[in-house]
């Protein structure tokens, strides 16, 4: 009954507050995904063979303890995938939380319990983490706002590491205020005072990627985009296109096997499968002695990617390095300083619970394809809800430079209200 009442969100409940010193988030609940070092607690890390192998923490990670100083209330700690492994946001070990927009789908992973536990309305924002899509995903399937700061941006002290060069410490709100304001707590670059986009550039080619009618969500876009900033700003552009000119590495990475019928963009699953063999380096380094010191006892599909990133040679790891700078320059040389993308967070709506992994290949192919741009890259991504279609959740993802946080933060609250308008008027014509 306890598990029903917070949708299976939590790992652990307690409260917790410290002595303020400002009062920016004064009145605000938080929950802290179980991979946040928190001063007395076991940092579980998804798993109970890790939790059981492990010490409490001596300290609070400095993200946490940030928005504690800042006045929010932390009500406990929420399930993850294990060894942030995932983004289907299942976990054999301690049940899957309940996806409140959709109770027959996954609520998207690593960071589960932290969307499911603000999309649910149990608390006012959660912390996550994201290395390949983990607040992204879960914020999309959850219908609720995610944000992927810069890489960097956000300290990821005392927080158990996956991959260093992607790992962002990150958080999610149902309401872009509030993650606007917790922003503005955790984020360590300064405010540049700038608020208006020069160009908000929308991705034709990464919006045939969805599985729904993609005017579902470009339409929507693109008349709020017009009410609050005038059509002038709008421009148009196939990322594909700049990826591959200007990334001239990603030919080691081309996948040959990529069948003809299906619609991919394959400079993206290049740099997805650069993303994906350098996280996976780089998580070996990290957890491989203990790995193969403890087995530990992992769920299907996690076990499977643990045990190829521990038994994976590390070839082309310098290559991965060369494709994550080219990227960069290519990106900013895309995006100005104040310039926007738009692209789709996911492909499509949140699979069914426990779908066999084959029957998603496609997705997930196109999920990589698209969450790959600000990992490799390190710029900020916020996913914007856009209600439901087909009575599931889909939204909208916006990026900008690294650094440009505070500003991609201040575009989508400011976006938001006509965002709001133009998705009702979109339900009421689906009827």
């Amino acid at each position: 009954m306890e598990r029903d009442k917070d949708y299976g969100a939590f790992m652990e409940r307690f409260t917790l507050q410290v002595q303020p010193t400002s009062s920016s988030l004064i009145g605000l609940t938080f929950a802290v995904k179980d991979i946040f070092d928190m001063e007395g607690y076991v940092t579980g890390f998804g798993n109970p063979d890790w939790a059981q192998t492990h010490s409490p923490a001596l300290s609070t990670a400095p993200a946490v303890m940030a928005v504690l100083k800042a006045g929010a209330t932390c009500v406990g700690k929420t399930i993850m995938d294990e060894m942030a492994y995932s983004i289907n946001g299942e976990n054999v070990h301690y049940g899957t939380p309940t996806n409140p927009c959709a109770p027959d789908r996954v609520p998207g992973g690593s960071s589960s319990g932290s969307a499911v536990g603000v999309g649910a309305s149990l608390v006012d924002f959660s912390l996550g983490t994201d290395t390949g899509g983990s607040i992204r995903v879960p914020a999309s399937y959850c219908g609720i706002f995610g944000f992927r700061p810069s890489h960097g941006a956000v300290p990821t002290t005392g927080v158990t590491p996956m991959a260093q060069s992607f790992d962002t410490a990150g958080w999610f709100a149902r309401d872009p205020a509030i993650l606007n304001r917790v922003g503005r707590t955790l984020l360590q670059h300064p405010d540049n005072g700038l608020t208006r986009p020069l160009k908000i550039i929308i991705a034709e080619d990464c919006f045939k990627l969805l599985s729904i009618p993609s005017d579902r969500i470009t339409n929507v876009l693109v008349e709020a985009v017009k009410q609050i900033y005038g059509d002038d700003i709008l421009n148009y552009a196939n990322l594909g296109d700049t990826v591959e000119r200007d990334v001239p590495s990603l030919k080691n990475f081309m996948r040959k096997d990529l069948q003809n019928h299906e619609y991919n963009i394959e400079p993206l699953v290049a740099l997805s499968n650069a993303m994906r063999l350098l996280q996976r380096y780089e998580f070996k380094n990290n957890h491989g002695e203990w790995v193969k010191s403890v087995k530990p006892h992992l769920g299907p599909g996690i076990a499977e990617r643990v045990w190829e990133a521990i038994n994976a040679k590390d070839d082309n790891i310098d290559a991965c390095l060369l494709v994550k700078t080219e990227l960069q320059a290519a990106l900013r040389g895309f995006l100005e300083d104040v310039d926007v993308l738009a692209i789709p967070t996911v492909p499509g709506p949140p699979p069914k619970l426990q779908t066999e992994a084959a029957s998603l290949e496609t997705f997930r192919v196109r999920a990589f394809s698209l969450l790959s741009v600000a990992g490799v890259s390190g710029f900020c991504q916020v996913s914007i809800p856009l209600g439901m279609y087909d009575n599931l959740p889909v939204s909208v993802s916006l990026l900008a430079r690294n650094g440009r946080d505070k500003f991609l933060l201040d575009v989508a609250e400011t976006l938001y209200g006509s965002l709001k308008e133009q998705v009702q008027m979109a339900e009421r014509a689906t009827f």
